[in-house]
Protein backbone atom coordinates (compact mmCIF):
# COMPACT_ATOMS: atom_id res chain seq x y z
CA UNK A 1 0.00 0.00 0.00
CA UNK A 2 1.39 3.60 -0.90
CA UNK A 3 1.78 5.49 2.36
CA UNK A 4 1.57 9.58 2.26
CA UNK A 5 5.13 9.14 2.05
CA UNK A 6 5.62 7.06 -0.79
CA UNK A 7 2.96 8.91 -2.58
CA UNK A 8 4.25 9.90 -5.96
CA UNK A 9 5.14 13.16 -6.67
CA UNK A 10 2.27 15.36 -8.86
CA UNK A 11 4.64 15.64 -11.91
CA UNK A 12 5.42 11.34 -11.95
CA UNK A 13 1.31 11.09 -11.79
CA UNK A 14 1.25 13.30 -14.59
CA UNK A 15 4.19 11.49 -16.72
CA UNK A 16 2.40 8.22 -15.56
CA UNK A 17 -1.40 9.26 -16.55
CA UNK A 18 0.36 10.52 -20.14
CA UNK A 19 1.96 6.97 -20.15
CA UNK A 20 -1.04 5.39 -19.85
CA UNK A 21 -3.11 7.10 -21.94
CA UNK A 22 -0.25 6.38 -24.65
CA UNK A 23 -0.10 2.59 -24.25
CA UNK A 24 -3.96 1.59 -22.79
CA UNK A 25 -6.47 0.78 -25.36
CA UNK A 26 -9.74 0.36 -23.47
CA UNK A 27 -11.44 2.49 -21.29
CA UNK A 28 -15.45 2.51 -19.02
CA UNK A 29 -17.02 5.19 -20.41
CA UNK A 30 -19.92 6.54 -18.81
CA UNK A 31 -22.61 8.69 -19.93
CA UNK A 32 -26.09 9.45 -18.90
CA UNK A 33 -29.19 11.12 -20.71
CA UNK A 34 -30.59 14.44 -19.99
CA UNK A 35 -33.72 13.18 -19.18
CA UNK A 36 -32.19 12.14 -15.99
CA UNK A 37 -32.16 8.54 -16.86
CA UNK A 38 -29.56 5.99 -15.15
CA UNK A 39 -25.97 6.35 -16.23
CA UNK A 40 -24.78 4.39 -18.85
CA UNK A 41 -21.38 2.60 -18.62
CA UNK A 42 -19.41 0.96 -21.78
CA UNK A 43 -16.07 -0.40 -22.18
CA UNK A 44 -14.64 1.33 -25.13
CA UNK A 45 -11.55 1.18 -27.05
CA UNK A 46 -9.81 4.91 -27.46
CA UNK A 47 -6.84 5.87 -28.55
CA UNK A 48 -4.97 9.11 -27.50
CA UNK A 49 -3.42 11.76 -29.90
CA UNK A 50 -1.47 13.56 -27.27
CA UNK A 51 -4.79 16.38 -26.77
CA UNK A 52 -7.93 14.26 -27.06
CA UNK A 53 -9.09 10.50 -26.87
CA UNK A 54 -10.54 8.85 -29.83
CA UNK A 55 -13.80 6.40 -29.16
CA UNK A 56 -15.96 4.86 -31.75
CA UNK A 57 -19.50 3.41 -30.63
CA UNK A 58 -22.74 2.15 -32.48
CA UNK A 59 -24.64 5.65 -33.38
CA UNK A 60 -27.61 4.87 -32.26
CA UNK A 61 -26.10 2.69 -29.40
CA UNK A 62 -27.23 4.57 -25.49
CA UNK A 63 -23.38 5.59 -25.46
CA UNK A 64 -23.75 7.39 -28.79
CA UNK A 65 -26.81 8.93 -28.32
CA UNK A 66 -25.65 10.41 -24.76
CA UNK A 67 -22.77 11.57 -26.30
CA UNK A 68 -24.62 13.60 -28.99
CA UNK A 69 -27.15 14.88 -27.26
CA UNK A 70 -25.12 16.17 -24.07
CA UNK A 71 -21.85 15.93 -24.81
CA UNK A 72 -20.38 14.98 -21.37
CA UNK A 73 -18.54 11.92 -20.46
CA UNK A 74 -16.51 10.36 -18.06
CA UNK A 75 -13.61 7.90 -18.49
CA UNK A 76 -12.16 5.63 -16.12
CA UNK A 77 -8.76 4.41 -17.42
CA UNK A 78 -6.36 1.27 -15.69
CA UNK A 79 -7.18 -1.19 -12.77
CA UNK A 80 -8.66 -0.03 -9.64
CA UNK A 81 -5.07 -0.04 -7.66
CA UNK A 82 -3.37 2.74 -10.26
CA UNK A 83 -7.19 4.85 -11.85
CA UNK A 84 -7.04 7.66 -13.79
CA UNK A 85 -10.50 8.94 -14.22
CA UNK A 86 -11.24 11.18 -17.31
CA UNK A 87 -14.26 13.78 -17.43
CA UNK A 88 -14.37 15.36 -20.78
CA UNK A 89 -16.48 17.33 -23.69
CA UNK A 90 -17.26 14.96 -26.81
CA UNK A 91 -18.02 15.57 -30.50
CA UNK A 92 -19.69 13.41 -33.02
CA UNK A 93 -17.21 12.85 -36.32
CA UNK A 94 -18.81 10.26 -39.23
CA UNK A 95 -15.96 7.86 -40.27
CA UNK A 96 -16.36 10.26 -43.81
CA UNK A 97 -15.23 13.02 -42.41
CA UNK A 98 -12.35 11.64 -39.66
CA UNK A 99 -8.86 12.05 -41.65
CA UNK A 100 -7.96 8.21 -43.04
CA UNK A 101 -4.55 8.54 -41.14
CA UNK A 102 -6.69 8.65 -37.40
CA UNK A 103 -9.06 6.00 -38.60
CA UNK A 104 -5.93 3.42 -39.03
CA UNK A 105 -4.05 4.72 -36.15
CA UNK A 106 -7.21 4.04 -34.29
CA UNK A 107 -7.77 0.46 -36.37
CA UNK A 108 -4.16 -0.53 -35.78
CA UNK A 109 -4.05 0.33 -31.95
CA UNK A 110 -7.40 -0.99 -31.26
CA UNK A 111 -7.59 -3.91 -33.48
CA UNK A 112 -11.07 -3.25 -34.89
CA UNK A 113 -12.38 -1.13 -37.83
CA UNK A 114 -15.64 0.64 -37.56
CA UNK A 115 -15.66 1.91 -40.79
CA UNK A 116 -16.13 -1.99 -41.77
CA UNK A 117 -18.88 -3.21 -40.01
CA UNK A 118 -22.36 -3.02 -41.23
CA UNK A 119 -23.90 -1.08 -38.07
CA UNK A 120 -23.25 2.75 -38.68
CA UNK A 121 -20.34 3.83 -36.48
CA UNK A 122 -19.47 7.16 -35.04
CA UNK A 123 -16.37 8.21 -33.53
CA UNK A 124 -16.59 10.83 -30.76
CA UNK A 125 -13.68 13.23 -29.99
CA UNK A 126 -12.96 13.38 -26.33
CA UNK A 127 -11.74 16.95 -24.83
CA UNK A 128 -10.27 16.14 -21.54
CA UNK A 129 -11.66 18.68 -18.79
CA UNK A 130 -10.25 16.93 -15.94
CA UNK A 131 -7.77 14.41 -14.91
CA UNK A 132 -7.37 12.20 -11.71
CA UNK A 133 -4.77 9.62 -10.74
CA UNK A 134 -4.56 8.15 -7.96
CA UNK A 135 -3.40 4.43 -6.70
CA UNK A 136 -4.30 4.52 -3.12
CA UNK A 137 -5.81 6.39 -0.37
CA UNK A 138 -2.65 7.94 0.27
CA UNK A 139 -2.32 9.45 -2.84
CA UNK A 140 -5.76 11.16 -2.47
CA UNK A 141 -4.40 14.49 -1.81
CA UNK A 142 -2.93 15.98 -5.46
CA UNK A 143 -4.99 13.98 -7.05
CA UNK A 144 -6.77 16.52 -9.62
CA UNK A 145 -4.13 16.63 -12.54
CA UNK A 146 -5.59 18.91 -14.92
CA UNK A 147 -8.82 21.48 -14.45
CA UNK A 148 -10.63 23.47 -16.89
CA UNK A 149 -8.41 21.61 -19.91
CA UNK A 150 -5.40 23.05 -18.26
CA UNK A 151 -2.45 20.98 -16.32
CA UNK A 152 -1.97 22.15 -12.79
CA UNK A 153 1.69 20.83 -12.89
CA UNK A 154 4.29 20.62 -15.10
CA UNK A 155 6.37 17.69 -17.04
Amino acid sequence: MTSAASARSPQQRRHDVLRRLEHDVDAWVATAAEDGAAPHLVPLSFVWDGATLLVATPATSPTGSNLRTTGVTRLGIGPTDDRVLVEGTAVAVPPAELPEEDAEIFAGKTGFDPRLLAAPYLFFRILPRRIQAWRTPGEGDGRELMRDGEWLVGD
